[in-house]
């Protein structure tokens, strides 16, 4: 997952936070001999096939776990964590990256918040299991309830490319994906062609996506007209939207059914076979 990021910051320092929590950059880690492979091959997951990824995946966990407890384990757990859910890595994987940012977590407690969030989101959008007796982490869990209850009523207007505009609420008896993406984000170019292929998909089974970025339309508007991208892409340079949503880290989606209840979300990039289950919970199959 990439960071989603305020237009004045300088993309290049959220491209690094991608890869690296932004607490381990803070602090400049210097890895120990044990720790820089796994720091490394973590950094260099993105260059994996999709099935060795899976593997590598789960065996820097099990490595990570390894480590003794006064290690930079939890700043490993959470790089993993972090870089674990763009794609369909399989359960399993997921699981063991859980259990290991868990154990971190039991040794190192009552430090930054960002790695209870990525546990708690791995337990609520993931559905891996994870025992963590700590305030924090029930207070990051709290948030994501909270965050989806805000999405739960969330309307919005935004123009597209073209001009026209575009309200949420006006679009019940549709099922709507909305997709959180920008131009310089590796996992959300990766899913575009998918988005593309369901919006033909079902776009007249009444499917309809609306792909939202924070960029400026001269930058959006060519990137988008070479790859022949037909669903509407929606401008939101002021990040209200974003804020609304709460969007910290791109790509998210979120499938309304014909009612407008939010029925499937991701927290990051998915694939076909994902994106397709998340549309058959709004009975699109």
């Amino acid at each position: 997952m990439f960071r989603s990021r305020p237009a004045t910051v300088a993309a290049a320092a959220f491209l690094l936070c991608a890869l690296f929590t932004a607490e381990a950059v803070a602090q400049k880690i210097v890895w120990s001999a044990r720790e820089k492979p796994i720091a490394d091959r973590i950094a260099s997951l993105r260059q994996l096939p999709d099935d060795v990824r899976a593997r590598v995946t789960k065996d820097l966990a099990l490595q990570i776990r390894q480590l003794p407890k006064e290690a930079q384990k939890l700043a490993l757990a959470g790089m993993l964590a972090n870089l674990s859910t763009e794609g369909d890595f399989g359960h399993d994987t997921l699981q063991e990256v859980a259990t290991t940012l868990t154990e971190a977590l039991r040794q190192r407690p009552g430090g930054p918040a960002s790695p209870y969030v990525e546990l708690a989101r791995l337990v609520r959008y993931e559905h891996v299991e994870a025992a963590l007796d700590e305030p924090q982490f029930a207070a990051a869990f709290s948030k994501l309830e909270a965050d989806d209850h805000r999405r739960q009523r969330a309307d919005f207007t935004l123009a597209d490319l073209q001009g026209a505009r575009h309200t949420l609420k006006d679009l019940r008896g549709k099922v709507v994906l909305v997709n959180f993406w920008a131009t310089w984000c590796p996992p959300c170019r990766k899913e575009l062609p998918d988005l593309e292929t369901l919006y033909t998909r079902f776009k007249d089974r009444g499917l309809v996506i609306l792909a939202i970025s924070d960029e400026d339309a001269a930058k959006v508007q060519p990137f988008i007209a070479a790859r022949d991208i037909q669903f509407p892409i929606l401008l939101d340079p002021g990040r209200k939207v974003n804020e609304l949503f709460q969007i910290e880290g791109i790509p998210k989606s979120f499938v309304y059914d014909r009612g407008g209840k939010l029925v499937a979300q991701s927290i990051d990039m998915r694939t076909m076979r994902q994106f397709q289950e998340m549309l058959s919970r709004a009975g699109l199959e």
